[in-house]
This record gives C-alpha cells, sequence and structure tokens, in this order.
C-alpha cells in the first residue's frame, strides 16, 4: 500500500472549519452520542460512532440537505460491525495494557504508548465499515495497512487530536 501523507494543517483547519460552520448539529450529536454509549455501559458506543461518522461524511461531502442530529441513531444500520469493532478491540487493548501497566515505573509510560499507537493504526476502522460497508475484520486490516507505513505521522496527529 502507499504511503498516505498526514496533512496536519490541512486537517485540522478543514475539520476545525466543518465544525464552526456546524457546530450545533455536531456538539448536539455527539453529547446524545456520548450519554447513550455511558448509559449503556458502552455498548452503543459502536453504532453512536458510526452515526456520528455518517454526519461527518456527509458534512464533508457537503451535499444538500445538511445533515441532523437524528441522523446520528442510522449508525444502528452498522451495528453488528461497530460494535464488533469497539468491542473486540477494546477489549483486547483493555487487556494488554492493563497487563504491561503491571511493569513498576515504566509499564504504565510504555502502556499508554501501546494505546495511543493501537488507536492510531485503527483510526479509520469505523470510516470504513461505514463509508465502504466493510465488516470488522476487513476494515481493521485496512487502516492498519493504510496507517502503518506512516505510523509516527499519524500518532502524531492522533495524539494531538
Amino acid at each position: 500500500m502507499s504511503n498516505t501523507e498526514v496533512k496536519f494543517g490541512e486537517w485540522i483547519e478543514r475539520g476545525f472549519n466543518l465544525y464552526k460552520n456546524n457546530f450545533g448539529v455536531v456538539v448536539l450529536a455527539s453529547l446524545v452520542a456520548m450519554a447513550l454509549s455511558v448509559v449503556t455501559a458502552g455498548i452503543l458506543s459502536g453504532p453512536m460512532a458510526a452515526g456520528l461518522v455518517l454526519i461527518t461524511l456527509q458534512l464533508i461531502d457537503g451535499k444538500d440537505p445538511k445533515p441532523e442530529m437524528g441522523m446520528v441513531f442510522k449508525g444502528f444500520d452498522y451495528f453488528l460491525q461497530s460494535f464488533l469493532f469497539f468491542t473486540v478491540w477494546g477489549i483486547g487493548l483493555f487487556i494488554v495494557v492493563t497487563l504491561v501497566s503491571i511493569v513498576p515505573c515504566v509499564g504504565q509510560l510504555v502502556g499508554l504508548f501501546i494505546a495511543w499507537s493501537v488507536q492510531a493504526l485503527l483510526m479509520f476502522g469505523i470510516f470504513f465499515i461505514v463509508e465502504d460497508k466493510m465488516e470488522f475484520w476487513p476494515a481493521s486490516m485496512k487502516t492498519y495497512e493504510t496507517v502503518k507505513s506512516n505510523l509516527w505521522p499519524f500518532l502524531g496527529f492522533f495524539v494531538v487530536m
């Protein structure tokens, strides 16, 4: 796979402008998604994230009509794959980081580095599930392949975000 370039300034500026121009929808949808994720102990985290991705993709495309807050619930169309993506990787990462963090002094730092690295490697997975209608494992492998050749810039971008 080709080396994907990380365009810090361009991506941050474009994201900030989308956020600023659609503040109400983005904030309200994010609050609803976060509240439902917390209330359901994370069970709805995947579908809610998929709904936020749908809103984001529609904003990026600039199509009319503009997305509304209720669109966050369309993430349920991707329930199983988004649930598996968040659950499998979340539990796996939790176990690894917990085990590594047992090591005195450096364990917590190594655990933090592992957590950030894995999250950076998986940062596009939910987008592939929604936009390309992929299953969770192929989406996970595609995001890994996209990011791995340029991990350090993606990791830096992830940490900044």
